[in-house]
């Protein structure tokens, strides 16, 4: 992605108003709109997200890494932005595609509007599209490859930008965890926030863990320490050496974007070498779930459309119970190839696909969805709870 920094304060469109942005498919398809945010152009796949909150959670999220997100919500951007609500220092998402242009937003926790932060950090974002289109034609073909491009002269040379589309390689094969992972180990002890203080350091936590950053979210992390893990963060490609060093109660795989396979050729040894040597609890989320799957010995398949919401009822098959839950994930876990030893433990009442698993003799279980919810409801917020118990079961 090639972008400037230079802010862009967007307003809704009027009908003689030129279009300053666009947004071309790899198969023609041409929506044009107001740009605001960072100048340039971006390749990627593009995907929906559902959800009426979070916008800059979402954006911030390292799972969508390769992907321009289109919100179906269309009031984006009329609460601001502020440095609390970013789940990681360097925003990775290609960009932001919306239905109405962000106005002034009207936000005490405000510090700045959408455009401005968006090109503080060269996100591009398109206003003015037909989203219901759009996402229709995301349903219907599956996730596009696409091209984004941000010119206030609004110069568009769409048989460029069609070419860029069709040549993006797309998400199969692509190991973007080490990308967005942390690059040396630090330690987390910020617990969730809280009215009226805000954030808060949790003081001796009762559990040693060790988290691997294949992308993880800020708020993720606040969740182990709000549940009484004190958390060490490890890049993506730890060994199992690099873990059994901290001497963990526990071990916890993040979320992050890419294909679980690509990841996985060096994150499954690691799991299987940890699940060998010890018997501590193992907690994964996102791909973080998918990497147990797969060391477990299932294996995973790229989604049409994949999900992304803060709205997805998720059935846990154990106790009947239904969640609402926050997703993002264009892969799945095939649940046909679970082997014996390794339950189903949580499926989507959307599609039926994979949302969590077990072993059925030891402390070790995932699940898709993002129990911490940012953006979403706390129905999962359980599951933290659940691995802190398991953790002190087994020292127990």
């Amino acid at each position: 992605m090639t972008s400037d920094t230079s802010a862009t304060v967007a307003k809704p469109m009027t009908q003689n108003e030129k279009f300053t942005a666009c947004l071309v498919l790899a198969d023609g398809q041409v929506f044009k709109g107001h740009g605001f945010g960072a100048t340039g152009t971006s390749v990627a796949e593009l995907c929906f997200n559902t959800a009426m909150t979070g916008y800059q959670e979402i954006m911030t999220d390292p799972s969508y890494a390769g992907q321009i997100v289109t919100f179906t919500f269309p009031h984006i951007g009329n609460t601001g932005a502020n440095t609390d609500d970013e789940e990681t220092a360097k925003p990775v998402a290609a960009g932001m595609v919306v239905k109405w242009s962000p106005t002034e937003p009207s936000n005490w926790r405000s510090t700045t509007t959408l455009p401005a932060w968006m090109a503080q950090h060269g996100l591009i974002g398109i206003g003015g599209v037909d989203t219901r289109r759009l996402t229709r034609a995301i349903r219907h073909q599956g996730a596009p490859h696409a091209a984004l491009c941000h010119d206030p002269d609004g110069n568009f040379d769409i048989a460029a930008l069609h070419l860029q589309a069709r040549g993006f390689n797309g998400l199969e094969g692509m190991d973007l965890a080490k990308d967005v992972s942390c690059e040396a180990p630090y330690h987390w002890n910020q617990s969730r926030w809280a009215w009226p203080d805000g954030f808060s350091e949790v003081a001796n936590p009762p559990h040693k863990v060790v988290a691997i950053d294949y992308g993880a979210k800020r708020n993720i992390l606040r969740c182990l320490a709000s549940a009484g893990c004190d958390v060490t963060v490890l890049p993506a490609q730890s060994t199992a050496q690099d873990i059994l060093a901290h001497n963990p109660d526990g071990l916890f795989l993040s979320n992050g974007p890419g294909d679980p396979a690509a990841t996985g050729e060096y994150a499954v040894p690691m799991i299987r070498e940890v699940l060998d040597q010890t018997d501590i609890p193992v907690f994964g989320i996102c791909l973080g779930h998918q990497m147990l799957a797969l060391a477990l010995g299932g294996k995973t398949l790229k989604m049409n459309h994949g999900h992304h919401g803060a709205n997805h009822p998720v059935k846990d098959v154990r106790s009947g119970k239904v969640e609402i839950t926050s997703m993002n994930h264009g892969f799945a876990v095939d649940a046909q190839s679970l082997p014996s030893g390794v339950v189903e433990t949580h499926v989507s009442l959307f599609d039926g696909s994979n949302c969590g698993i077990a072993m059925a003799d030891r402390p070790v279980f995932s699940v898709q969805h993002h129990p911490e919810a940012s953006p979403g409801p706390q129905d999962s917020f359980y599951l933290f709870e659940q691995f802190a118990e398991a953790m002190a079961a087994q020292k127990a």
